[in-house]
């Protein structure tokens, strides 16, 4: 009855967690299908406006030109900083003020959205002044944002590289340091040139001196050089 119990427990344990992960699945699966939706929405949209602020004249080019310059801006600082604060966490402030920045941004371009449909095209015309300051206003801010975190990433860099530099000089020298103080050679030396470095593990091995055969022509034999025979006795 125990084992029963038991199986029936793992039965309905395994059950959960296949449910659990079929629900993390699709859900996951639900919002890759958001993101995709969306970014293809931002794509038609913002092709749709580069093609009016090129093709089309008067407010309605107008107020295309300064959608896509608020949008083009605010995504760039926006993919920027993302970018930079997993690696630099002080970042987080400035993508904090970011953030405070793009609700002004929301709502600018969502007016501006909203004047391309109004037919009065007189009164929106008056009021462009502001709109384009104001659309420089926030863009002037989030293109200081972004080019002041990539100065900070390049000044980071740049101190990296020229520490490495150093360290690299430091080493090569070291490397290159095979005098002593006086100035005099420390490596090995071939045969004829000087003693041989102990433990030296280049060239080969010093060869036995060559026998040469006697000259026939200097065979004169001296006394001194006469080998002393035996004595014998009778």
């Amino acid at each position: 009855m125990e084992a029963v119990i038991l199986i029936l427990g793992l039965l309905v344990a395994f059950v959960a967690l296949g449910a659990y992960a079929t629900v993390k699945v699709v859900g996951a699966a639900r919002r890759g299908v958001d993101r995709t939706i969306t970014q293809a929405r931002r794509t038609v949209e913002e092709t749709t406006l580069r093609a009016k602020s090129y093709g089309q004249l008067g407010v309605g080019g107008e107020l295309a030109q300064l959608r896509l310059s608020l949008r083009t801006s605010m995504r760039a600082t926006q993919d920027a900083l993302r970018a930079g604060v997993a690696e630099d966490a002080s970042l987080a402030e400035s993508l904090g003020l970011f953030d405070r920045l793009s609700v002004h941004g929301h709502e600018l371009d969502a007016e501006l959205k909203a004047l391309e449909r109004e037919p009065d095209k007189a009164t929106v015309a008056s009021r462009l002044p502001g709109l384009r300051k104001r659309t420089e206003q926030i863009t002037g801010s989030a293109d200081s944002l972004r080019w002041a975190a990539r100065d900070r990433a390049h000044k980071f860099a740049d101190d990296e590289l020229s520490a490495l530099n150093a360290q690299i000089d430091v080493e090569a020298g070291a490397l290159r340091h095979w005098t002593t103080a006086s100035g005099e050679p420390t490596a090995a030396q071939g045969p004829g040139q000087g003693p041989v470095a102990p433990g030296d593990w280049g060239g080969e091995p010093d060869a036995p001196e060559a026998i040469t055969a006697r000259d026939p022509r200097q065979s004169t034999a001296y006394p001194w050089q006469k080998t002393a025979r035996p004595e014998t006795t009778n």
